[in-house]
């Protein structure tokens, strides 16, 4: 995996000077990640419309390396903590979707997502033994519902 994760930014920052972005992506890996931490003056651009471009890098990485890295691995691309900040937001958006469907005992919808985003509130939400997660919908009007288990009798 060592390999395929330096070969990943290698690619990455070739395409960002061949571009002419100020960006410059450094792979670290771990036991089933491969992290690429971009950095440079243009890393606003990455962020735009909610980080769409930086999912698209992503998407494109793990359509590119994802068999060489091996089943359950993935590649993840950050900018300045952008995932992180945004991991925090999401399991905290569970835990008041949580406190809602407790409080009124109907389903709560989220909007729609991207499959990593609805893995974090499926994962965040995983330990509540009275509420389920389910992802409804198809493409990209995929959405998390979130609920109270039924109760069999």
């Amino acid at each position: 995996m060592v390999e395929t994760c330096h070969t990943a930014s290698e690619l990455l920052n070739s395409v960002f000077e061949q571009t002419g972005f100020d960006l410059k992506a450094a792979a670290q890996e771990s036991s089933t990640d491969c992290f690429l931490d971009i950095s440079g003056s243009d890393t606003a651009i990455l962020l735009n419309q909610g980080g769409e471009l930086l999912d698209a890098l992503q998407h494109l990485l793990n359509q590119a390396f994802g068999r060489a890295l091996g089943k359950d691995h993935r590649i993840v691309c950050d900018v300045e903590g952008y995932r992180a900040g945004r991991e925090a937001e999401l399991r905290a958006m569970a835990l008041h979707a949580a406190q809602k469907v407790r409080s009124s005992a109907t389903p709560f919808f989220f909007g729609p997502m991207e499959p990593n985003e609805r893995r974090v509130i499926h994962l965040s939400l995983s330990t509540e033994t009275d509420l389920e997660t389910e992802s409804v919908g198809e493409g990209n009007a995929r959405r998390l519902k979130v609920s109270l288990k039924r109760v069999e009798a």
